[in-house]
């Protein structure tokens, strides 16, 4: 079989998650190509030595450019900070590599632009890049989308999308890159809430066209991590919450804070429409509620749908019915549609271009909270 040799920048959280996904992928579903993970790149030699054995990669460099040069690279997998994923990603497809790269897709829209620009000048030469939104691979969650699809929901009105997580709660957890917008962008705002945007468009397959928004950070000042002694500036969002409006003409509200203590990952999304609803929570990542509206009323309610059945979207691949999946299965799913589309010459998505759409969403939230909440509307969509 053919070999899509692989190359991994970063080896932190989201690097080992990838380097699962690339390593199971393979076992689980019948693909057109095999993944070969020839590369793992970090910053400093010995670091990425460690983690490339650790991890399964073959090698390991502290040169990401110079791995662009190898023939026996095809895929660039980009897990580094928010900061470095342009610089990457446009270098890489200019080398003629295929591209997946971590959310949100960069820090500002202007980088994200650029990038979608790359993506469909390479798109033209056969080049695929996607954005690794692993959440649309949670079987009940792509269910739900098929519900929808299929009218099964009657006219979407409704969307409650939160994002709960407690992290932060502690005022002395050191400042990490993520608290600080030179790396990261934005905080719970493009960490979490990127998720939702995403999502909630994937699901109703609709976009959002204006935000109304308020962003809060609760700790100015955190002790770094290399002195603790010492404090620096929080420059993040620690909360965000945005009303919304789809073009469809459903309106939402949006809630992502690494401040709900006792939440630890709790990705909540409901959506309600004309004749049926669909409710879902991560932390139950195997179940959908489902409100058929058409029931009778001695019927009628939320029923639950667990969604491990060979027909539910990605379990042919998997175990017999009942026996669950987790968080590392979403993005095992995410590799597999991008290696499929790679091989077959189709876009993966979502491409650089629904993350740029994404990126849209958030920068809307950003003006809307500067000028005191007010109603502003998102690039490219209606006010």
């Amino acid at each position: 079989m053919e070999k899509l040799g692989v190359a991994l920048v970063g080896h932190a959280f989201m690097g080992a998650v990838h380097s699962h996904a690339w390593r199971t992928v393979g076992h689980v579903f019948d693909l057109p190509v095999a993944p070969d993970m020839a590369v793992l790149c970090g910053r400093r030699e010995d670091a990425a030595e460690a983690a490339a054995a650790r991890l399964g990669w073959r090698e390991s460099s502290a040169d990401w450019k110079s791995v662009l040069r190898r023939d026996d690279v095809h895929v660039v997998d980009i897990c580094t900070p928010g900061d470095s994923h342009s610089e990457i990603a446009i270098a890489a497809l200019k080398a003629g590599k295929h591209v997946l790269c971590e959310k949100p897709l960069a820090n500002s829209v202007a980088e994200a632009a650029a990038m979608a620009a790359e993506a469909e000048r390479a798109a033209a030469a056969g080049i695929g890049s996607m954005v690794a939104f692993n959440y649309r691979r949670v079987p009940a969650l792509a269910l739900a989308r098929e519900l929808i699809e299929r009218g099964r929901l009657g006219r979407v009105r409704h969307v409650r999308a939160a994002y709960l997580q407690d992290w932060l709660v502690d005022p002395e957890a050191p400042l990490t890159w993520r608290l600080q917008a030179e790396r990261a962008g934005s905080g719970a705002l493009g960490d979490l809430g990127a998720h939702l945007v995403d999502l909630t468009q994937f699901l109703l397959d609709d976009e959002i066209t204006g935000v109304s928004a308020v962003l809060e950070t609760f700790v100015p000042q955190r002790p770094l991590e290399s002195e603790p002694r010492s404090t620096g500036a929080v420059t993040v969002d620690d909360a965000t919450l945005f009303t919304a409006r789809f073009a469809g003409g459903a309106v939402a509200t949006f809630e992502a804070t690494r401040y709900a203590a006792g939440r630890k990952n709790g990705l909540r999304i409901e959506v309600n429409g004309s004749e049926g609803s669909i409710a879902f929570d991560f932390e139950s990542m195997n179940e959908l509620q489902f409100h058929d509206g058409t029931d009778t009323a001695e019927s009628s309610g939320f029923r639950r749908v667990l969604a491990t059945e060979p027909g539910h979207p990605y379990l042919q691949a998997w175990y017999p019915p009942g026996h669950v999946l987790g968080y590392d299965h979403t993005f095992t799913h995410e590799i597999r549609d991008f290696v499929v589309a790679v091989a077959s010459g189709s876009p993966p998505r979502p491409g650089f271009s629904d993350g740029l759409r994404v990126q849209r969403v958030l920068d809307a939230v950003q003006r809307s909270a500067a000028r005191e909440s007010r109603w502003t509307a998102v690039e490219g969509g209606e006010s």
